[in-house]
């Protein structure tokens, strides 16, 4: 009896190690409303990000009637359309990229270290979910949160790291990336002789 007992609790608490911890984002909450014969009911959409903050994010939206249900809705639609994006040291992105949807625009820029979160309020609410540290972004055209959210993860989802693009060429990652040693001692081998 004993035993079983311990079982069952050994099983929650690795069901509860094994669930990733998602911090998530309001970013936008509208009241809607829909004209009906008696008037107008009135209900609210939410605009949710989700992220581990280890390279995962996703958004979603979510109609009802109260506040906390339309967040609720939102919420688990952002957890089931994560995408995984590869950050470079953990802390910024592999290259620069742009991102579209419809009139929205948007232009994501790799950053040194110490740079910090240089982006606009829906686009800043992805890059924190994701767990970007270090990032230049700016929004051009549409500000629409729905449209900016839909372009940044668009532009995220065609982020490539090194190690995939090796993998798909059939090559190392080390063939793929500059030599960081030999660009230094060819520029001083060059000036020596001269």
């Amino acid at each position: 009896m004993a035993e079983r007992e311990n079982n069952r609790g050994g099983n929650r608490r690795n069901r509860e190690e094994q669930a990733p911890e998602f911090a998530d984002r309001l970013v936008a909450i509208n009241r809607v409303s829909k004209t009906v014969k008696g008037g107008k009911r009135f209900g609210f959409a939410a605009l949710v990000v989700v992220g581990d903050q280890k390279g995962r994010v996703g958004f979603g939206k979510g109609k009802a009637k109260e506040v906390p249900e339309a967040i609720r809705k939102a919420t688990e639609q952002a957890k089931r359309q994560m995408i995984r994006v590869a950050l470079r040291d953990g802390r910024t992105l592999h290259h620069d990229m742009e991102g579209r949807h419809g009139a929205g625009k948007v232009v994501m820029r790799t950053a040194p270290v110490g740079t910090g979160i240089i982006a606009g309020g829906p686009m800043r609410a992805v890059f924190e979910m994701l767990g970007v540290q270090d990032v230049v972004s700016k929004s051009i055209g549409s500000q629409n949160p729905y449209n900016m959210i839909r372009a940044t993860m668009n532009g995220l989802s065609k982020e490539q790291s090194p190690r995939n693009v090796a993998q798909r060429r059939g090559k190392k990652v080390a063939d793929i990336l500059p030599k960081r040693d030999e660009a230094p001692a060819a520029a001083t081998a060059e000036a020596a002789d001269a």
